[in-house]
């Protein structure tokens, strides 16, 4: 028997069933549209508290700003991106844990993680699921290998490239030069070493001392005499943030060294190299991107970080910025080939980003041939000034 409403309506229950599937196969095709424009997921495992803070604030901030320059230009073939982040305290298992947790609750094809270790730890995962590309806050050499990291990528050179920068412009500076790696007793310490060694002796520079100290130690007053004695003319720290480099410099000047004084990506933010103070005038190092306040070349991009956020963002922030724009990048070309987001397909469309502009992050257009980008440029620090000043051309590897 007809309800009221049907009787009201003029429709038999069978006429309604018919007009509802009716309806339902128009709104198919919307609705097929619906799903195809779902968000565009980068997940995170960002150490907002713990040893690593000073950075993970920094790069959360510029990963969630290049988010925001992209939705707010309309997002990607009409999808938005959404950032979803989670605090580790930079420890691999609560690292292991975000993952685990956005994964499950979102679509994820891109992501960001926080250490060589939990990259590491991640890989067989990244393997079996297979719809993520990740890229993140490790350089470490061991990650640059595609046939073992598909999935992943560098976003500036490898430890070992980033010291054959240094080695590259010592060798022109100064050829035959005497140099002197001085690094810490962890993984990131010793990691390129070795390579380095090797690299340099093929340039003509001699390694004149390698010294190792317990990370964090502060009491390097028998190495210096060791330094000392080696009389290097670069001095290269690496696998410290800051101590102890500040310790060694003041003791070597007071000793008499006259050694250039030289570092890596993590200890080169500005904030850190002026918490120096005097020791540090006339340090330098590798950075692969420009210093948010460099003015000396066009860079729109660093123009819209600027009215973004006009007080001094860190290297981290940069790195955090560019590796949004570098995973996003990638999806894009990916759906613009028509392709299904796995990471496979992403990490080919990664592959071929050629002569690609920063927007003068990085100073020269960019290749990604492999799971690294192995440009930097040096920077000396200018204590009169309170910046990093560049002190080479950028160095494409």
């Amino acid at each position: 028997m007809p309800s009221d409403h049907s009787r009201r309506s003029g429709f038999s229950p069978r006429r309604r069933d018919v007009m509802l599937a009716a309806g339902a196969a128009l709104a198919a095709p919307s609705l097929v549209r619906a799903q195809a424009a779902e968000d565009l997921v980068i997940g995170g495992s960002i150490p907002m508290t713990g040893v690593f803070a000073f950075a993970g604030i920094g790069i959360n901030a510029g990963i969630a700003d290049y988010v925001k320059i992209v939705n707010d230009a309309g997002g990607i073939k009409g999808r938005k991106v959404r950032y979803v982040p989670e605090d580790t305290g930079y420890k691999v298992d609560a690292s292991v844990a975000a993952f685990k947790k956005i994964t499950s609750q979102n679509k994820v094809n891109l992501y960001y993680g926080d250490s060589t270790g939990f990259a590491k730890t991640i890989n067989p995962e990244l393997d079996r699921n297979g719809q993520i590309l990740m890229a993140g806050a490790s350089f470490a050499t061991e990650l640059n290998d595609p046939k073992k990291y598909p999935n992943q990528f560098l976003v500036g050179p490898d430890y070992t490239e980033m010291i054959g920068i240094l080695l590259r412009h010592i060798a022109k500076e100064k050829p035959g030069a005497k140099v002197a790696f001085v690094y810490s007793d962890s993984e990131f310490g010793r990691d390129p070493i070795d390579e380095s060694e090797a690299l340099a002796k093929k340039m003509g520079l001699n390694v004149a001392v390698k010294l190792m100290t317990p990370p964090g130690n502060v009491d390097v007053s028998t190495e210096v005499i060791k330094l000392r004695r080696a009389a290097p003319d670069y001095t290269i720290f690496h696998g410290y943030i800051l101590a102890p480099i500040p310790e060694f410099i003041t003791q070597g000047k007071q000793q008499g060294m006259t050694s250039k004084w030289m570092g890596t990506f993590w200890t080169m933010d500005s904030s850190t190299v002026m918490k120096m103070g005097d020791a540090g005038d006339g340090f330098m190092g590798v950075m692969p991107y420009r210093y948010h306040y460099d003015t000396s070349a066009k860079s729109p991009m660093l123009d819209k970080i600027r009215a973004m956020r006009p007080e001094y963002q860190s290297t981290a922030y940069m790195q955090g910025f560019l590796t949004a724009m570098l995973l996003v990048e990638a999806a894009r070309r990916t759906l613009d080939a028509g392709k299904p987001l796995t990471g496979a397909n992403l990490k080919a469309s990664l592959n071929t980003i050629k002569d690609f502009d920063t927007g003068g992050i990085i100073g020269v257009p960019v290749t990604i041939k492999g799971n690294s980008i192995p440009v930097g440029r040096v920077y000396r620090a200018d204590m009169k000034a309170q910046k990093m000043v560049p002190a080479s051309d950028w160095i494409v590897l």
